[in-house]
């Protein structure tokens, strides 16, 4: 079992910046690389949408389990209606396990939606989505997944927007904690259905669409070859995570501003579904 420390403070705001291990270094590009720009430092990036058939994407080159993954976005500026920028973890294979922040793009003047959701064996379904009270194209802001055996936290700007608990043994909700994830980041069109549910479509005469990208930070238990992989890194990774009370709740602090976003920006909120799921609720909606 390894211990990756690739950059600098995770929960870092966006205007302290990140600047830390090399994109380039770091990370492949399996789709569409020449729509990619590296810095000459490589600590910077831009990933390019150029056609409904052309986006981009990049894959750190070492998986992990548990840990946190951060990172600096400006967002695609304008009208990015149709368009999606991603940032995420996820495995390989069937039943997956991913963590989602999807950013989806909109006309010129109204707000982009953040949307999150996790998958476990397989199985996702569990969207929370909110409005920015901040324009995530204006200058970079800071995107934090953090993934241990207790909890998932999505943070922006140091704030947690979302926290998915792990009640797997108590309630049987499947929750993350064998499968090694990647981290990821993409630009890929979506005009189906990311744009006010498809209506408004993707401009192509403003092409390219351009995502920035500044610090890549990953402090995570990696899975190495010489860590035996699947559940032996899995159980190395969880003994590290489980002697740290801290990775198990937020502060005071912290759920007051998570209960403030959640209030005043959160727009969906799959527990509150009651069409969805005929008048019943999710097990993990119901528990603390």
């Amino acid at each position: 079992m390894g211990r990756l420390s690739l950059l600098l403070v995770v929960f870092a705001t966006a205007a302290a910046g990140l600047a830390g291990a090399s994109f380039r270094d770091e990370c492949d590009i399996p789709w569409e690389p020449q729509n990619a720009r590296f810095t000459d430092d490589g600590n910077g990036l831009s990933l390019s949408l150029v056609s409904n058939y052309s986006g981009c994407m990049l894959r750190t080159k070492k998986q992990f389990i548990f840990g946190s993954v951060s990172t600096l976005i400006q967002l695609v500026p304008g009208n990015s209606a149709g368009t999606v920028t991603t940032y995420y973890t996820s495995s390989v294979g069937y039943n997956h396990d991913e963590i989602d922040f999807e950013f989806l793009g909109n006309e010129t003047g109204q707000p982009y939606t953040i949307h999150t959701n996790i998958y476990a064996n397989g199985v996702g379904d569990k969207e929370m989505q909110f409005k920015p009270w901040f324009n995530p194209t204006d200058g970079y802001h800071n995107y934090t997944v953090s993934w241990t055996p207790c909890m998932i936290v999505w943070y922006i700007d140091g704030t947690p927007i979302r926290v998915f608990r792990n009640y797997e043994k108590s309630n049987g909700v499947a929750f993350p904690t064998k499968r090694p994830m990647y981290g990821y980041s993409s630009i890929w069109a979506a005009e189906d259905w990311a744009t006010q549910g498809g209506r408004v479509k993707a401009d192509w005469s403003k092409a390219p669409f351009v995502a920035n990208y500044r610090g890549l930070n990953i402090n995570v238990c990696e899975c190495s070859t010489t860590s035996g992989g699947g559940n032996s890194c899995a159980a190395k990774c969880a003994s590290t995570y489980n002697s740290k009370s801290s990775v198990c709740q937020l502060s005071d602090s912290e759920l007051a501003r998570m209960r403030k976003v959640q209030d005043e920006y959160r727009i969906y909120n799959y527990c509150v579904d009651p069409k969805r799921y005929n008048g019943s609720v999710p097990v993990e909606c119901s528990l603390p």
